[in-house]
């Protein structure tokens, strides 16, 4: 999986590469078909803000978080990522299973015709 990391008004040294990658190494082995993440990093006002986005079978992905620092940000990010990513692989599990075809109504109709409601 490639991660494409950028930093706004925040220096990304090796370390924080490190911990990027040790952290969606994880997401990588649950969602084989996942193929890039764009991570942004960035710092206003005090608050580390970590922006995700990915494509994920079809659909456009994302999730964010705020922290005062940098670490527990990229956590919390990570985690609500994993969560979206899972929920939207459950609903195309759920789409694959075919839905039980009602037939009361046809026997309904047929119990109603052989009545005799003279």
């Amino acid at each position: 999986m490639k991660i494409n990391l950028s930093g706004h008004h925040v220096d990304l040294s090796d370390t924080v590469k490190e911990h990027v990658n040790e952290k969606f190494s994880k997401l990588a082995s649950h969602f084989p078909t996942l193929i890039s993440l764009d991570i942004i990093i960035s710092k206003e006002h005090g608050e580390f803000m970590v922006e995700i986005s990915t494509q994920y079978e079809g659909s456009r992905i994302s999730a964010s978080a705020e922290n005062s620092v940098m670490y527990p940000a990229i956590s919390k990010a990570a985690k609500k990522l994993d969560s979206a990513l899972k929920h939207r692989k459950g609903q195309l599990k759920g789409d694959l299973h075919k839905k039980p075809e009602c037939t009361t109504a046809d026997i309904a109709h047929e119990i109603i015709q052989e009545m005799d409601l003279r």
